[in-house]
């Protein structure tokens, strides 16, 4: 098997071509089991970020199939379908994933002061419902980040600051970000903290008991995260 230690240039498109080419070679056929992601790791002298977003990657364009539990399988290549579907690494600069944490920390924590002294029953039922769509859409990131945008708008609806809540409904921007996020790296990416799903119901937990700088608290934490996956990946 003729695997080489990756060279930091983009080393998520170096693993995922890679993977590629032993599938192509014959080395992995259809039906065939990937070794681990940690097996992975070590064969291509990467970190688990670099890998799984080869592999988000690789998903997407059904050139493998995840069975929970189970491990990831060859499902084979469609090679037009490549050439039509091929995606960057993760569609956005740094510089501007840099501006849009820096539009979260000035918008998004306001309108999250606001909710959390304002919020009504009926917001609650919206926040709860939003994380319901999340848990039912894991499989399914472009439909996981409708309902995680959906969960952010809606926090910023309590605020019942109507400009607030209008500048995030209408910044384009903030929702492809978290579609990014998604697609490369995973709605059930771990960190320290959990994953996507676990620091949602936190938040909601913290709006609940009326408690803004617990939901920014966890919010820093994730954008911090976010930053530091986004140059892992690079």
């Amino acid at each position: 098997m003729d695997i080489k230690s990756i060279k930091k240039t983009n080393i998520v498109e170096e693993v995922f071509q890679q993977i590629i080419q032993q599938i192509q070679n014959g080395e992995w056929q259809v039906g065939d089991k990937l070794p681990s992601e940690n097996q992975l790791c070590e064969m291509f002298s990467v970190s688990r970020i670099s890998v799984r977003s080869a592999m988000q990657k690789l998903r997407q364009m059904g050139i493998i199939t995840t069975k929970q539990g189970q491990g990831s399988f060859v499902s084979g290549i469609n090679h037009a379908e490549m050439i039509s579907n091929a995606m960057p690494t993760m569609d956005i600069s740094e510089k501007e994933l840099l501006d849009i944490l820096e539009f979260r920390e000035i918008i998004e924590f306001k309108c999250i002061d606001l909710a959390t002294e304002r919020a009504t029953d009926e917001d609650i039922k919206e926040l709860e419902l939003a994380l319901e769509k999340m848990l039912n859409n894991k499989d399914d990131y472009k439909r996981y980040t409708q309902a995680d945008f959906e969960f952010h708008l809606t926090v910023a609806k309590a605020s019942k600051n109507q400009f607030l809540y209008a500048v995030m409904k209408n910044t384009k921007a903030y929702y492809y970000y978290l579609e990014e996020l998604n697609r490369v790296f995973g709605v059930d990416h771990k960190t320290l903290e959990g994953d996507s799903i676990d620091g949602h119901i936190e938040q909601l937990n913290c709006i609940k008991n009326r408690d803004p700088e617990g939901v920014k608290n966890i919010l820093r934490k994730s954008m911090a995260q976010n930053l530091r996956d986004y140059r892992a990946s690079k």
